[in-house]
């Protein structure tokens, strides 16, 4: 009996530690409750603590200007021309005329190969055609005379008709006298090695004093043609077409070859020719530019990022890019208001290159757009507009627009 009265002071315990747990939960939700209602009746009532604080943001001022509409395809340097230069005779490398890295000329002289075998050669087919023509000539004289004394009868036509066989096997001696005579002046010609083409001599590859062959893999030396150069890059295949019908027209499209990075401009030519097929396997189409590239900043097999100017839209509204936010329901930009409060403005971007972008719908030229500081801001959120080094421009009459960097991407 008496654990019974126990377990019952126990289980009432217990009963009324649940009660008070559940009253304390209901006054916390009412609590809750009410603060939430205070928020929402706070919000009605235009007491939004966002945009009652006053947030630094960088603006600038959109513009009518001119835009680029750029095609961008990665590509590397490939030079015009590139030629192995080759020994064409057998013979000791005697002199070297070139330095590593040198730039040449079509016909500078590059090295010479021992020559005196080759002029051997002239001397002895010189001497051979000499022997050749003087009997041509003595056989020349018979024939003449034959001719005389078979009018006269004095001997048989068996006679004259062999001695004009025998000048006409001279005749052909004397030729083929004259061409060994001029097969050994060219070889004492192909002992001078000479530059095939303009460009940039490489590393050399035989040194001087060693016997080279004419049919030697390696080659002694091999030149690249850089002024003018090459860029071949990729576009996607949708993009042909606008690309075919300006070739059409004869227009000449501007290609800039930028660096790894995308930073700096190295180059700037113009599209030369476009492959004569789609690749199927990443439906690109292959594109080749020429470069001048008088600077020499466009170098072999280098790696590049290709743009090329399709066309130009003129007189459209131009912001900077980093004024355009993208959101679930679209692209939109922060509109900064005359009393200092900003305004979700949806727009709709035409071209976007570099740090520009046209819009076409939604904004006016001249409309003061965050650029700067949209992390924080709100509909109705208030604003206090710096300058680029972060200084408020309160009291100035006009608020920072940003503008002051270079516009790039636009053509005028």
């Amino acid at each position: 009996m008496p654990e019974s009265i126990g377990f019952a002071k126990l289980l009432k315990r217990w009963l009324l530690g649940l009660f008070a747990a559940c009253v304390l939960a209901i006054g916390g939700y009412a609590l809750l409750t009410k603060s939430d209602e205070t928020s929402l009746r706070a919000a009605g009532q235009g007491q939004n603590p966002q945009a009652a604080r006053t947030v630094p943001v960088v603006a600038a001022a959109a513009k009518t200007g001119d835009i680029g509409v750029y095609l961008n395809g990665l590509g590397s340097v490939v030079p015009l021309n590139t030629v192995t230069v080759r020994s064409r005779v057998d013979g000791q490398l005697m002199q070297v005329r070139f330095k590593e890295g040198q730039l040449v000329r079509s016909g500078d002289l590059l090295a010479e190969i021992d020559p005196r075998p080759f002029q051997v050669q002239l001397t002895q087919a010189e001497g051979q055609m000499a022997r050749d023509r003087s009997q041509l000539t003595n056989a020349q004289l018979d024939l003449k005379r034959y001719r005389g004394l078979l009018q006269q009868g004095f001997i048989p036509k068996q006679q004259l008709d062999t001695q004009e066989a025998l000048v006409r096997q001279l005749e052909g001696m004397v030729q083929a006298d004259q061409g060994q005579i001029d097969n050994a002046k060219l070889q004492i010609t192909y002992s001078r090695i000479t530059a095939p083409i303009n460009g940039r001599i490489g590393l050399r590859l035989v040194d001087q004093g060693n016997l080279v062959r004419a049919n030697d893999a390696n080659g002694l030396l091999v030149i690249t043609q850089l002024q003018p150069i090459t860029v071949v890059f990729t576009i996607a295949e949708d993009s042909l077409p606008a690309v075919l019908d300006k070739l059409k027209t004869g227009e000449p499209l501007t290609v800039e070859a930028f660096d790894r990075e995308q930073k700096r401009k190295l180059a700037t030519g113009t599209l030369l020719t476009v492959d004569n097929q789609i690749d199927p396997n990443t439906g690109t189409v292959r594109l080749k530019a020429v470069f001048p590239n008088d600077d020499s900043e466009l170098f072999p097999n280098q790696f590049v990022n290709a743009r090329l100017l399709l066309d130009i839209k003129r007189g459209t509204t131009v912001v900077p890019s980093a004024a355009v936010q993208r959101g679930p329901k679209g692209t939109f930009v922060y509109v900064v208001n005359a009393d200092r409060t900003v305004g979700v403005r949806p727009v709709t971007v035409g071209v976007s290159h570099g740090e520009e972008a046209s819009i076409d719908t939604g904004l006016s030229p001249d409309e003061l757009v965050v650029v700067d500081g949209t992390e924080k801001l709100r509909e109705g959120s208030k604003v206090d507009i710096r300058n680029q080094n972060g200084e408020s421009s309160k009291g100035t009459g006009q608020p920072s627009t940003g503008a002051d960097t270079p516009r790039k991407g636009t053509r005028s």
